[in-house]
């Protein structure tokens, strides 16, 4: 009987013996990982991370993806920042918006030496439907258009908490992350939209956009859906400007979890060997990173991963901060280490993102650490 596939996952602790810079070694685990293998010469190479809103504080600082870029570069590889707009009605919920709230946080071509390209556009709405086989809830996702039309790609993911999913890795980061906004909201809900008469202005944006020709305006100037033709894609939740047709965020714990999964599958198709995640276990908040705040780091930090499986790498995550005590005086003080801090801080379960990605052939879960000093 043969024994199952383990996935390489490389690590670096945040402690030097050697005195060595953590943004060096984060980079050169990249090396460890494949990156060379990953990427080839004039590669478009998408470096997907999390812009940070406006006030957070837990987002992967720019010193280190400038790191990123350089070993891209270094691989032959023409790097460029990328994120999809948020669904909430933040600082990144458009492009221009976006734009700004990076350049706020850190992000310019001055700091970290690459261009930054929001995923799916201006509004939201420049994406590609691409075709998932084995998916429990959608037979195709929308990603955004330049994350597909990429050649390869490293994503920079912050290990956290999270108070939808229980844990966020680069699983989340990946399927939600790269998911245009209509996609975001099939993750968060299983959609009817609803018109807000107060807010509606009879603009026809979202008539123009629905797919199957479910909106109208109707005689009192306020858009009126066919509830029975919609069949709850979302698109016009992007399309609105005005918030008359509003986000909904109804779903269960397990059920988003595994439709970011199915977006992962998405996002990686056509990318087979063209991946790398780099993971940083540090400032381990116990909430999103799309927050206005950061809440204190509810264990100590602990290093950087790198690999080319997303699963065992969000495993491995997972397991390292359960085998952290918690921190006093923070939200994860009542945790010792070997219990589920992440469990403990939501109440949710979150590694069923990593069993049905795994589920979908995605990666698996069983993993070895090799340790880089």
């Amino acid at each position: 009987m043969s024994t199952p596939h383990k996935a390489e996952v490389w690590f670096a602790p945040v402690r030097s013996v050697g005195k060595k810079s953590l943004v060096r070694r984060a980079g050169g685990l990249l090396d460890h990982a494949g990156l060379r293998r990953a990427v080839s010469e004039n590669d478009l190479v998408a470096v997907k991370l999390h812009f940070g809103e406006s006030g957070n504080t837990g987002f992967v600082q720019p010193i280190f993806i400038r790191e990123v870029v350089a070993r891209v570069k270094a691989a032959g590889g023409k790097p460029f920042l990328t994120d999809a707009n948020t669904l909430y009605r933040g600082e990144r919920a458009n492009a221009v918006d976006h734009l700004a709230c990076a350049l706020h946080n850190g992000f310019s071509y001055a700091t970290v030496e690459a261009p930054l390209v929001i995923a799916d556009g201006l509004d939201g709405r420049e994406s590609v439907d691409v075709p998932i086989e084995g998916g429990t809830h959608f037979e195709s996702v929308r990603i955004g258009s330049a994350a597909v039309h990429a050649d390869a790609m490293v994503v920079v993911s912050h290990v956290k908490g999270h108070e939808a999913t229980g844990f966020g890795g680069a699983l989340k980061n990946v399927g939600m992350g790269l998911g245009c906004r209509s996609a975001k909201q099939r993750m968060h809900a299983d959609f009817k939209p609803e018109v807000s008469a107060e807010h509606c202005t009879a603009c026809g944006r979202c008539v123009r956009s629905c797919p199957v020709e479910a909106i109208a305006i109707g005689p009192d100037r306020v858009a009126v859906i066919d509830y029975e033709v919609c069949y709850g894609c979302g698109e016009c939740v992007a399309a609105c400007a005005y918030g008359a047709i509003a986000a909904q965020w109804k779903t269960t714990p397990q059920a988003i979890q595994e439709k970011i999964a199915e977006h992962v599958a998405g996002a990686l198709s056509g990318k087979e060997g063209k991946v790398v995640y780099l993971s940083f276990l540090t400032n381990i908040t116990p909430d999103c990173d799309c927050w206005g705040w950061s809440d204190a780091a509810v264990v100590p930090d602990i290093g950087v991963l790198a690999s080319t499986d997303p699963v065992a790498i969000d495993q491995a995550a997972y397991d390292l901060v359960v085998e952290a005590a918690g921190l006093a005086g923070t939200r994860g003080e009542s945790s010792a280490a070997g219990e589920d801090t992440f469990l403990a801080l939501s109440g949710i379960d979150g590694t069923h993102a990593m069993a049905h990605a795994e589920s979908l052939g995605l990666g698996t879960r069983r993993y070895t650490l090799k340790r880089v000093d």
